[in-house]
């Protein structure tokens, strides 16, 4: 085939399709412990709850009319003015339904903003900066040109017990006339990293000041899914872009995805849409709307989801503690999100060698040296010595998959 340069893009292999490669296998094959992909835990409550939701929807009618009618390209417009109201009540923003436009799950509103904001303008390319990395493994190859991104290493600090933190090292990061964009995650997929309030701020100066938009990607964030487990503010203003997701609240397969903007950016978020694919999915929206009415989205969220990702990720972090006894092992304090980020200091492998090995005795990961877009990862360096786990499988599986990644890492003491 004689692809035009947009689909020779699209044929290249990438992070982000090896992750989905791998689940689709794993969830074919009974014998696999998988680690490696992004999808929510099956919660027995949260699934009632969605049980429960639908139930009624359906006995209403309104289940069959969201499946049988389009929306509009900014999404289901009773389900944006619910949205408004719930952020407005609980942090004052301000918003209407007009700062609100849905998509097909949060990596197609990265691709619509990504591209909007940097690549090839009057004959200079803008670039996305990531001012931290590691970060989110589907960002790396969603630029239709090459030379999208610009990032930054983090600021490494050492705490006890074994874990480790990132910060922004902003004597690292420059905004330049080639910045078209900002962008950080909070949690931070892989590592559970969260921004902290004053890293938000200053982040946001920098960005106004330069009149560059900055995006936050929310999708483990508060108020919902609320995978986050340090007490921090969330942020947005006119200047700034959240991008949220209902995939981690347990429903990925409703492909919805949030965007919180200026009228501006909303009105060609929407318009990209009804270009690309006429409207977005109905069935997520009118689901939430439905718990957002009952009261059950924030119950949901506070008593459910997060305290069950919290006390898996403990007993996780437990599990790796007792089974490797190697002070090579660091562990990303987590703060949030549904992984764990493990650095093994002077491993003599690399994180795409460690993974071959994992996967050969049925584990799968995620190499580490795929969550570093705008890098060329070294060999020997920080990123190659670092893999990203989940811990959303039972805890059966969890401790088995532990005790191979240990068996593994016995080979190359």
């Amino acid at each position: 085939m004689d692809y035009s340069d947009f689909g020779e893009r699209f044929r290249r292999r990438s992070g982000i399709t090896l992750l989905m490669e791998d689940l689709a296998e794993g969830l074919a094959r009974d014998d696999t412990i998988m680690l490696g992909g992004g999808n929510p835990a099956a919660i027995p409550e949260a699934l009632e709850v969605f049980q429960r939701s639908l139930d009624r929807l359906n006995a209403s009618g309104e289940l069959l009319r969201a499946l049988s009618n389009y929306d509009g390209p900014q999404g289901r417009q009773a389900f944006l003015e619910s949205l408004a109201d719930y952020f407005n009540a609980r942090y004052g923003w301000g918003l209407s339904w007009r700062n609100i436009a849905l998509t097909h799950g949060s990596q197609t509103a990265f691709f619509a903003l990504f591209n909007s904001f940097a690549g090839r303008r009057n004959g200079r390319m803008r670039h996305v900066l990531l001012p931290i990395t590691p970060e989110y493994i589907g960002y790396s190859d969603i630029g239709i040109e090459d030379g999208m991104f610009v990032s930054r290493e983090p600021e490494i600090k050492r705490l006890e017990d074994g874990f480790f933190k990132y910060h922004i090292d902003f004597d690292r990061v420059e905004i330049t006339p080639e910045t078209g964009l900002i962008c950080v995650s909070r949690p931070t997929n892989p590592s559970g990293n969260v921004l902290t309030d004053d890293e938000c701020a200053r982040l946001d100066s920098m960005a106004r000041k330069a009149g560059v938009p900055l995006l936050i990607d929310n999708a483990y964030g508060t108020p919902f899914p609320h995978i986050i487990f340090n007490e921090v503010t969330p942020f947005w203003n006119d200047n700034s872009i959240v991008c949220m997701s209902l995939s981690k609240l347990g429903l990925p397969g409703v492909r919805t995805g949030i965007v919180i903007a200026n009228e501006e950016v909303i009105a060609q978020m929407a318009n990209m849409t009804a270009i690309t694919s006429l409207s977005p999915g109905g069935v997520g929206p009118v689901l939430v709307e439905d718990l957002m009415r009952s009261g059950a989205l924030t119950r949901l969220a506070d008593e459910v989801i997060r305290p069950f990702y919290q006390q898996r990720c403990a007993h996780t972090v437990r599990l790796l503690r007792e089974a490797i006894d190697d002070p090579r092992l660091h562990i990303h304090l987590p703060e949030g999100a549904i992984f764990l980020w493990l650095w093994f200091e002077g491993l003599p492998i690399g994180s795409r060698q460690l993974y071959r090995e994992l996967k050969e005795e049925g584990l799968l990961v995620i190499p580490g040296a795929y969550f570093f877009p705008g890098q060329e990862v070294r060999e020997g360096s920080h990123a190659d010595q670092c893999i990203r786990m989940n811990y959303v499988q039972d805890e059966a599986a969890l401790a088995r998959g532990v005790e191979i990644l240990a068996r593994v890492l016995r080979r190359h003491r």
